[in-house]
């Protein structure tokens, strides 16, 4: 019985062997398993540079003077601010500080140049205020505004303030006259006593003047 049993185990086993055997060996494209899905790198992403654009500001044309110095050209500029466009009005206007003071805004009567408070000569800065009144108008009007009385834009806001501009600004203003035609109202304004060479000055700054396309 036990022999029987035996032979039964042995020719199992070699059955087992030879079936073994006998299968194909898994191969390895097989025995990968594959993804469902594939995954791709992703790229770097680069950052784009971002850049303000500033608008280019508009042109406008305005009158500049050429060969002028910082005073005249400061002042040809005040002026066209204040509504004076026509060439020859501002040419007027003009040639008569030079003729006053050469646009010297601390230039006291007799040429000396000093501070407002130590000008105790007559006229005193761009339009020689003289009399009293006026040239102490000057000083209180400095103080209201807290400007100095002794430089070139507090005097010309000044000079814009006084009734005797006000009164001819709307013709000034107006353009189409002629140079003498403006100087007639400059003389109101200033209350010269010496013409000199207001009217010559007049000419050249005309000459000067120049229509020139500029930043607004």
């Amino acid at each position: 019985m036990l022999k029987n049993l035996t032979n039964v185990t042995v020719t199992l086993l070699g059955a087992v062997a030879t079936s073994a055997a006998t299968l194909p060996a898994p191969s390895m494209a097989t025995s990968l398993v594959q993804p469902p899905f594939a995954i791709v790198p992703e790229a770097p992403t680069q950052e784009t540079e971002t850049k303000e654009v500033v608008p280019e500001k508009p042109k406008v044309k305005r009158l500049v003077c050429k060969g002028c110095n910082h005073n005249e050209s400061r002042t040809l500029e005040f002026l066209q601010d204040r509504g004076v466009t026509d060439k020859n009005a501002l040419a007027t206007i003009m040639g008569n500080i030079r003729q006053e003071s050469t646009f010297t805004p601390n230039i006291c009567e007799g040429g000396a140049r000093v501070p407002y408070h130590a000008c105790r000569s007559g006229g005193f800065g761009t339009l020689q205020w003289t009399n009293a009144p006026r040239y102490n108008g000057l000083g209180k009007f400095a103080a209201r505004i807290g400007g100095d009385p002794s430089t070139l834009d507090t005097q010309l806001q000044y000079m814009m303030y006084e009734g005797d501009w006000k009164m001819i600004e709307p013709y000034m203003q107006t353009p189409g006259k002629t140079i003498h035609q403006y100087m007639r109202l400059a003389q109101k304004w200033i209350r010269w006593g010496h013409h000199g060479a207001r009217t010559d000055y007049a000419y050249n700054y005309a000459n000067k003047l120049v229509l020139t396309e500029v930043d607004s």
